[in-house]
């Protein structure tokens, strides 16, 4: 079996201000509410700091995400290396870059953010859909931790 290659983009345009969406990812108390969502959780968001979550499958199965991240500017990006652990087999290994832009419209403030993971799925694991729909899945739970809407392109 070989290595699934795949990539996606995800855009969402949230009702609030890009210094609070952007402080939604960098914070680790919110972090913890809206990405881990109950999972143990660890984030140390500097350049060269890491990010660790800890929970389980449905299945009982002990699931680890481990992040490095490699480049933030303030309110503007951030990129990140990640792999994912399914019991002792390692599941994925991807590259993310989160961009941060102002979208102001009719005088609100908004942003919106255009999401880009370059993913590796190892034979057997994690299916790039999965993926796909679990950060879908995390940046509605983004809006909720703003309290504010988000829109899909």
């Amino acid at each position: 079996m070989e290595v699934t290659h795949a990539t996606f983009t995800m855009e969402r345009t949230y009702a609030a201000p890009v210094s609070a969406v952007f402080s939604a990812w960098a914070r680790p108390e919110a972090r913890r509410r809206w990405f881990a969502q109950g999972a143990e959780h660890e984030q140390h968001f500097a350049v060269g700091g890491t990010e660790c979550v800890r929970g389980s499958a449905e299945n009982g199965e002990e699931l680890a995400f481990e992040a490095r991240y490699h480049d933030i500017v303030q309110n503007e990006r951030i990129i990140y290396t990640s792999t994912l652990t399914a019991g002792d087999a390692l599941s994925t290994v991807s590259a993310t870059t989160v961009e941060f832009r102002s979208a102001a419209a009719d005088g609100a403030e908004a942003t919106r953010i255009l999401l880009t993971e370059h993913g590796m799925y190892l034979p057997g694991q994690e299916q790039p859909t999965w993926r796909e729909r679990g950060t879908a899945d995390q940046l509605t739970a983004l809006a909720t931790e703003l309290g504010v809407e988000v829109t899909e392109p």
